[in-house]
């Protein structure tokens, strides 16, 4: 039985989620639209009733959540929404970290072949971004920030609320890709100054194919442009007959979050420690990359020099880890945030990422220790001398 160690790349679905989605495949299978009958006002409600679920963990009204298919959709329509809205104004630059995810570097390299000035801030060997090289960026043409609340390689947690103020103060908007983040950190919709976040419902427990952007309301009033024409379902900002079955999982998911998301994060995180621990104690020489403290609970992000983790994880195959971002599967390239920090790309090749999360049983991350310094250990003893 294969050991699952990526719940970075997406979680198992909570099966009090699986069970809560599945009359609506079948017997409750009207669409939320059709509200001339009860069939349909019942989908209805349970499509609103979802919409209060996610907004009560972010502690968010629940007309600020749009739902989408994926976070991936979500950032898309924050980065081009934002910047349809405003294409006849005089703010033009999109500032944006190097460590993003792919969802959010490829529609803005998209943006500058549009006109957008797109700056990058820098960060450090942790992954952190720079305050005072960010605060240089943000000039009165700056439209947008986009930054993540956590990566989802290394695990660093961004100083969100800091970077919130700064960006306010500039007279910008800020997208939080907070995708690793949901339920795992707190998050208050509330009191940050983030005027679009985005969500997806497969990395907290929930079902692939759905998501959610918040909108903050005045952005709603033409500050927005929808990405697609064809109904008015979300406000009008994402049309298309509802997923009611996922859009249902995604709620439960997040009110599961709601009511163990901390206790979830704080055995994780536990766990995790006590893992890294062992394993510095077997093999000295790993290191992990990522903020020492500010780092998501259930990640580590190894470097174990001297032999490729390809070769490793092909040697580990009743474990499922990663070698870093699932939208980096196939990439010939070392991992763009490993170089971004600093990262040597002999250094990048040799690093994997193992993903904790509320199914891990401690016993598994015993043996994967032992496993791991056995292979390492054969695998080297293969690499010729230098």
């Amino acid at each position: 039985m294969t050991v699952y160690l990526d719940d970075h790349a997406t979680t198992p679905c909570d099966p009090r989620v699986v069970d809560a989605m599945l009359p609506y495949f079948t017997g409750q299978f009207a669409n939320p639209s059709s509200t001339t009958h009860l069939p349909g006002r019942r989908a209805a409600d349970a499509v609103e009733g979802a919409r209060e679920q996610v907004a009560e963990l972010l502690n968010a009204p629940p007309s600020d959540v749009v739902f989408t298919a994926s976070a991936t959709e979500s950032n898309n329509l924050a980065l081009y929404g934002v910047t349809r809205a405003a294409v006849q104004g005089h703010r033009r630059r999109i500032i944006t970290l190097p460590t993003e995810h792919k969802a959010v570097l490829e529609p803005c390299r998209d943006l500058a072949g549009q006109g957008f000035e797109v700056v990058y801030a820098p960060v450090d060997r942790y992954g952190l971004v720079v305050l005072d090289a960010l605060d240089e960026l943000l000039t009165p043409e700056t439209l947008l920030v986009s930054m993540q609340a956590a990566n989802s390689e290394i695990g660093t947690v961004q100083p969100v609320a800091e970077v919130a103020e700064r960006v306010r103060a500039a007279g910008a908007l800020l997208h939080c890709d907070a995708t690793q983040a949901v339920g795992r950190l707190p998050l208050d919709w509330r009191a940050l100054p983030i005027d679009l976040l985005s969500l997806s419902g497969h990395k907290l427990y929930g079902p692939k194919g759905s998501g959610a952007l918040l909108v903050r309301r005045a952005l709603r009033r033409g500050g927005l442009t929808p990405l697609m024409r064809g109904g008015g379902q979300e406000g009008g900002l994402r049309p298309g007959t509802h997923n009611v079955p996922a859009i249902v999982g995604l709620g439960v998911a997040a009110d599961l979050m709601r009511q163990q998301g901390d206790s979830d994060a704080r055995r994780v995180q536990a766990m995790r420690d006590r893992f890294e621990s062992a394993l510095r104690s077997c093999l000295p020489a790993a290191r992990l990359n990522g903020h020492p403290t500010q780092r998501l609970p259930g990640n580590s992000s190894v470097t174990l020099p001297g032999v490729e983790a390809d070769a490793l994880l092909l040697n580990l195959p009743e474990y499922a880890l990663s070698l870093g971002s699932a939208c980096n599967s196939g990439a010939l390239e070392p991992s763009y945030v490993l170089t971004a920090i600093g990262l040597s790309r002999e250094d990048a090749d040799a690093t994997f990422r193992v993903g904790l999360g509320r199914f891990t049983q401690e016993e598994d991350l015993s043996r994967l220790v032992r496993d791991l310094a056995l292979v390492h250990a054969r695998l080297a003893s293969y690499a010729p001398p230098t």
